[in-house]
């Protein structure tokens, strides 16, 4: 019998010998537990700044339209709220409804009361900010010794002028003590085509709030207005009418005057009255593609700018003139006549 074998006669076996290639085996390590008893949840990462703007990023590219004004709102910043072709500032099912279209960038126009030396202006205007920079025409402000802007909510607040530029009859105004505002999404208007869905906004003789709707019925129109509101009134101009308005080198309804300004506009059908001038044309999506400024009234309406009607020959500024103004008039602009 060996040195291996006991007494008893049961054999006593080596341990096999352990390969130098495996690892060690891990140590073993008790579970963590809860006060309860039951088993730990996994040990959670801190969500750094970068993580948090990632975050935002994919909420935004998610909720479509109001993604400038969000990611604004969370980053502090007052900047334009600009849309590519695809964002929908209203729900893809409800595009190209005018109610949903009114309700979403309706918050967004505003009503403007300009104060002149020889009596008033009345027009609209569009949010761009939500400390209250503003895009309207320049002649609904030009000349204005005080301005009064009232949103859609009622508010209403004191306006000052920051820049105007007469050679594309546009204004931007910011209101006093503002903040919060919704500022509309602004489309590009190269994607306009002839016949797509518009809906106007603005405040017609003072009705605040008022839409309309229609189509584009042409572009790249040659349109000259006067570059304020009261120029070219009572000036004859061989018509009986007083609304100062030309295009294609052809005058209506009144002299356009001395000092005036020419710029290609879209054309609408979309019903425009006076005091729509300012306000917000709207695609089917709910960008605004350009500022109404002007409409054409036959001179056997009627002998007053104010009680001239749309008979569907609207005209607005491409809002791709308005911004690549904006740095311009945010730097207080220049009347260029």
């Amino acid at each position: 019998m060996t040195e291996s074998m006991r007494s008893s006669g049961d054999y006593e076996y080596e341990p096999a010998p352990v390969n130098p290639e495996w690892p060690p085996p891990p140590p073993h390590q008790p579970p963590t537990v809860h006060q309860d008893g039951g088993p730990g949840p996994k040990p959670k990462r801190t969500r750094g700044p970068v993580a948090l703007l990632a975050a935002v990023a994919i909420v935004a590219a998610a909720v479509g339209g109001g993604t400038a004004y969000a990611f604004q709102e969370l980053t502090g910043k007052d900047t334009v709220a600009s849309a590519s072709a695809s964002t929908n500032v209203v729900p893809s099912s409800k595009k190209g409804d005018v109610a949903a279209i009114a309700a979403a960038v309706s918050p967004s126009v505003v009503e403007i009361n300009a104060t002149l030396s020889n009596g008033s202006s009345t027009g609209s205007g569009v949010i761009i900010t939500s400390n209250g920079e503003i895009v309207t025409n320049n002649h609904v402000i030009a000349g204005a010794d005080s301005i009064k802007v009232r949103t859609s909510d009622g508010r209403s607040y004191t306006a000052d002028v920051v820049g105007t530029d007469s050679s594309k009859d546009l204004a931007l105004i910011k209101l006093q003590g503002a903040s919060g505002l919704k500022p509309a999404s602004l489309g590009n208007s190269s994607d306009v085509q002839v016949g797509d869905t518009v809906v106007a906004i603005g405040s017609p003789e003072g009705l605040t709030g008022t839409v309309t709707s229609g189509i584009v019925s042409a572009l790249n129109r040659d349109v000259t207005v006067p570059t304020d509101e009261g120029q070219g009134q009572d000036q004859g101009g061989g018509s009986d009418g007083q609304w100062p308005f030309e295009f294609g080198g052809r005058q209506f309804n009144g002299d356009t005057g001395s000092s005036t300004t020419t710029y290609k506009a879209i054309q609408t059908d979309a019903s425009l009255n006076p005091g729509n001038s300012g306000g917000a044309l709207i695609n089917a999506a709910g960008q605004v593609v350009g500022i109404n400024s002007a409409m054409y009234a036959s001179s056997q309406q009627s002998s007053s700018s104010s009680d001239a009607g749309s008979i569907g020959l609207g005209f607005a500024i491409p809002v791709n003139t308005v911004k690549s103004d904006l740095a311009h008039l945010r730097a207080g602009g220049t009347d260029n006549n």
